[in-house]
């Protein structure tokens, strides 16, 4: 029987009359990457924040291995790994100097120095010398070095390269075989496809769904951007799962859901000239399938 831990319920948090979270619930599971998905100032820092405690709840309770978020606070903190949106560091420390100070408080890290050379982290440098994308590297690094039970990232793989973001994905998914819990805020739909088991969706700070990532999947859309040599009329191309048609100069750009074979065939019928296939980004997604979820 799996073994929920973290349990938020009905959590609320105020600022003024701007109800950034208003009463969302969801558990986490043992040994499961979960994915926290939204559109920008949709909640998901808010709700990381309060987990985290940085932030106190308007009402509503979030627990964690059984023990009160915002009580246990100081215990809970040594369980968990921290990668905040913004990593901000001290600007005058080295990350050498970061690593001795969490060590000084959570004691000798084995995977330090070893996660630092796997990201080809130069930790002589201060902080204010790092680039963004290295920022991100010392920010994982101190969140992932003293093997945590618990990881929390908050768009975590931002500003990275292909490669980076591989490795990334290849510790957390090692972390997880170990027993870890993660949670995972992000944009990046591969990434959320490649690692979670289940996602919840979070929109104008309400809950919207909790499902697993394969359903997920299901609601998938394809962005079709095609252009011709010869002669097409845009009624030809209404056919099945094509959701809009945009006409662009020699053709159109298609948003088509499910099957893509009907549109494909209607495409084959003349001379294209360019033709691009990419994913719809989440945004979209939250347009055709949840802006009517939303109580």
């Amino acid at each position: 029987m799996s073994k929920k831990v973290i349990q938020i319920k009905n959590l609320k948090k105020y600022f003024g009359k701007v109800k950034a979270v208003d009463g969302i619930s969801f558990d986490i599971e043992k040994g499961e990457i979960f994915g926290f998905l939204g559109p920008n100032g949709a909640g998901k820092t808010t709700t990381i924040r309060c987990i985290m405690n940085f932030l106190y709840p308007t009402s509503g309770s979030i627990s964690i291995f059984g023990k009160d978020a915002v009580h246990d606070s100081v215990f809970l903190k040594s369980k968990i790994g921290y990668l905040p949106g913004n990593v901000s560091l001290n600007n005058n420390w080295t990350g050498k100097s970061h690593i001795e100070y969490i060590e000084s408080i959570r004691g000798k890290s084995q995977s330090a120095r070893e996660l630092a050379e796997k990201f080809d982290l130069d930790l002589s440098k201060k902080f204010k010398n790092l680039s963004s994308g290295n920022k991100q590297k010392l920010g994982l690094v101190l969140a992932l070095m003293s093997d945590p039970e618990i990881v929390i990232m908050d768009e975590p793989t931002v500003g990275l390269d292909p490669l980076l973001q591989n490795l990334i994905y290849e510790v957390l998914e090692d972390l997880r075989k170990k027993g870890a819990t993660i949670l995972i805020s992000s944009h990046n739909l591969s990434e959320v496809e490649r690692l979670c088991n289940r996602v919840g969706i979070i929109k104008t700070g309400k809950m919207v769904t909790v499902e697993p990532v394969a359903k997920l999947e299901g609601k998938k859309l394809h962005r079709v951007e095609v252009r011709f040599s010869d002669k097409y009329q845009k009624e030809e191309f209404k056919v099945k799962g094509v959701d809009t048609i945009e006409e662009i100069t020699g053709g159109f750009i298609f948003t088509a859901s499910g099957d893509l074979n009907p549109l494909m065939q209607k495409i084959a019928k003349h001379k294209i000239t360019d033709i691009e296939i990419t994913h719809a980004n989440l945004e979209e997604i939250f347009l055709k399938f949840y802006a009517k979820e939303q109580k």
